[in-house]
């Protein structure tokens, strides 16, 4: 849904599989993405995909989204080759949220980043976002993760960070549009992984926060805030839990991620629930 910034009445609304079921947006609790174009890029998860073939629904894609007059507008997307098999086996394309790069040098100046439920980080050229060929992927790059995604890339001075589910963080250079893998953490983050953010000072003294949340299903336990050298994610620099007296915190709840202004990290937790009786 689009709404007037400044008196909230509503501009426009898109229904993503009309003709069709699911197509949800969910990405781990992170965001939509935009460009300076006022392009807005979103995920969906498992649904009706039939818009190759001249239909409406758009389950398991990548949109690229605008305003016009009173619409709301696809006005490119990408779909993978797969998307039955995707959407069969549960492994939704929606699951994480997109990171749109600054301006890259060569041949794909616009990118984004797009990790996946079913184990794979798409690389996309936002002005050609390849749609759906079943024969194969029109993108940039896939690379196959050892577990599911489940959250959001950072990206910090041409590097990209992210931790999959039940995985270390992993640190992927920007060269010639393309991820290559660099380092990795010696910490692993169980499910969901972790969305993990950057604090520095402009492009020196980079910071990669990310926190060990609640996992699916698991039973409860304390949430842990972990900060990497952006430059060396093999040295962590602090934990919550070196000084757990002092810096220990509450029970984590799934999907959080820090934020870091004014030399403060800030996230979410949550207290023990106890029974008071009738």
């Amino acid at each position: 849904m689009a709404y007037d910034a400044e008196t909230l009445a509503q501009k426009a609304a898109l229904n993503v599989t009309p003709d069709g079921i699911q197509g949800g947006t969910w990405a781990s609790d992170t965001g939509l993405g935009a460009d300076a174009s006022g392009n807005v890029y979103v995920a969906t998860g498992n649904g009706t995909f039939d818009a190759a073939s001249g239909g409406r629904d758009y389950g398991d894609s990548l949109l690229k989204l605008g305003l016009e007059g009173s619409s709301l507008m696809v006005r490119d997307y990408f779909t993978p080759f797969n998307q039955a098999q995707l959407n069969d086996t549960d492994a939704d394309l929606g699951s994480s949220g997109p990171t749109l790069l600054p301006v890259q040098p060569g041949a794909h100046r616009h990118l984004l980043l797009q990790p996946t439920k079913g184990g794979m980080i798409y690389v996309i050229d936002r002005d050609q976002m390849g749609q759906f060929h079943d024969q194969g992927d029109a993108i940039v790059q896939r690379i196959r993760m050892s577990g599911s995604g489940m959250g959001a890339m950072a990206y910090w001075n041409g590097h990209a960070y992210f931790a999959c589910s039940d995985d270390r963080l992993r640190d992927y250079a920007l060269e010639n549009g393309q991820l290559k893998l660099r380092s990795s953490s010696s910490t692993k983050f169980d499910d969901p992984g972790a969305t993990p953010s950057v604090s520095a000072d402009g492009s020196k003294n980079g910071i990669v926060w990310a926190i060990a949340t609640k996992t699916w299903n698991g039973p409860g336990r304390t949430a842990v805030l972990y900060a990497f050298d952006a430059n060396n994610i093999e040295q962590v620099l602090y934990t919550s839990e070196q000084n757990s007296k002092r810096d220990r915190a509450a029970m984590a709840t799934r999907f959080v991620i820090a934020l870091v202004v004014n030399g403060r990290g800030y996230f979410s937790a949550r207290t023990k629930w106890k029974s008071t009786g009738s």
